[in-house]
């Protein structure tokens, strides 16, 4: 890995570095296991799926007595059919349309084959759960989860209401073979719908609902700090989840910035980037991407997030009596800016 900056550090032989990392990974992670918390992912792609395409009226109506709050989000925000009404005669026709299509009952039938069970996913969910339980008290996690197939519409992770729904189509493996054949998606985000991606984003996705991220027109330091809060928030609550998975960066893009964090940061004060409002320059940073345009080759895309993780780390150790729950109701994101002295060396 190709470093941009002279660091000096002192030498540790491997065997205590190796230690001293490990160490660091565990430290000060809580005890959880006393808060009780039971998750059940309820099987709705499965349950669309079975339904009779002779009788999609009296099937709507089943589905809508086990789903009240999720059919019809599904229908309206995921797949975009308009407005729900179990009797509407629109809406039984492109349900229809959807269950007998040949292609995605092929899809429904990769999830099955991907997921037959999801008893895993259920108990990391579950881990994490008793982390932000731990950590925030009245969080309100979610009343049931849900699976759900977008027929790869990107949506792998939703929320509505008091439910968090769940896009196992989008979750089948880098190597699944559809992806590559849809151009809306290339290698740098076909690499992330894997199964170890999902409690990550699920997470991600429950913490935006309770604190929203910031406004494209915000100034990219207030997006880098909004987004560096939800950063430690997953570090907090995903303590065994790797880095590199919670950011969405390959573990090279992971020791890149590890290396090169003075450059990153000199990057953003030299360019005068930071105080700027232009949402379309700051999405060179905020959003995913191969790399960051104009830094060198190696780096991540969306390398704000990161920086803003930094931040907000030394924010709170300079700031130790800060709960977590404080620093995300904290919309003062220039305080904890200005309060993090962040100057790496």
């Amino acid at each position: 890995m190709r470093k941009y900056t002279n660091k000096s550090a002192g030498l540790l032989p491997a065997f205590l570095f190796m230690c001293f990392i490990s160490a660091c990974k565990h430290k000060n992670v809580p005890d959880v296991s006393h808060i009780a918390m039971d998750v059940h992912i309820e099987r709705f792609d499965q349950d669309l799926y079975k339904l009779d395409t002779n009788q999609v009226a009296t099937g709507l109506q089943q589905l809508h007595a086990a789903y009240p709050a999720f059919l019809p989000a599904y229908i309206e925000q995921v797949m975009n059919f308009g407005p729900y009404e179990d009797s509407s005669r629109m809406i039984q026709l492109q349900t229809r349309m959807l269950v007998g299509n040949a292609d995605y009952r092929l899809l429904q039938d990769s999830i099955n084959a991907h997921f037959p069970k999801l008893d895993k996913l259920e108990k990391d969910l579950a881990q994490g759960f008793r982390y932000i339980r731990y950590y925030i008290p009245h969080f309100p996690l979610p009343s049931k989860v849900v699976s759900f197939s977008s027929v790869i519409s990107n949506y792998g992770a939703v929320t509505t209401d008091s439910i968090l729904g769940i896009g196992l189509d989008m979750y089948l493996g880098n190597n699944f073979p559809i992806y590559s054949l849809l151009p809306d998606y290339p290698v740098y985000m076909v690499r992330k719908f894997s199964p170890e991606y999902i409690v990550t984003n699920c997470i991600q996705a429950l913490s935006q609902q309770v604190y929203p991220p910031a406004k494209a027109s915000d100034k990219l330091v207030e997006q880098i700090v909004n987004a560096g809060k939800h950063q430690y928030f997953l570090e907090q609550v995903l303590p065994e989840t790797p880095d590199s998975i919670r950011l969405g960066y390959t573990k090279d893009q992971m020791e890149f910035c590890k290396e090169n964090e003075v450059m990153i940061w000199q990057f953003f004060v030299q360019q005068n980037l930071l105080y700027k409002s232009d949402w379309q320059n700051n999405m060179h940073y905020m959003n995913d991407g191969p790399s960051t345009q104009g830094m060198p080759e190696g780096s991540p895309g969306r390398i704000g997030p990161y920086v803003g993780w930094q931040i907000v780390k030394q924010y709170m150790e300079r700031h130790p009596e800060v709960t977590l729950q404080q620093l995300m109701e904290n919309k003062d994101v220039m305080r904890i800016f200005n309060d993090a002295k962040y100057r790496p060396k």
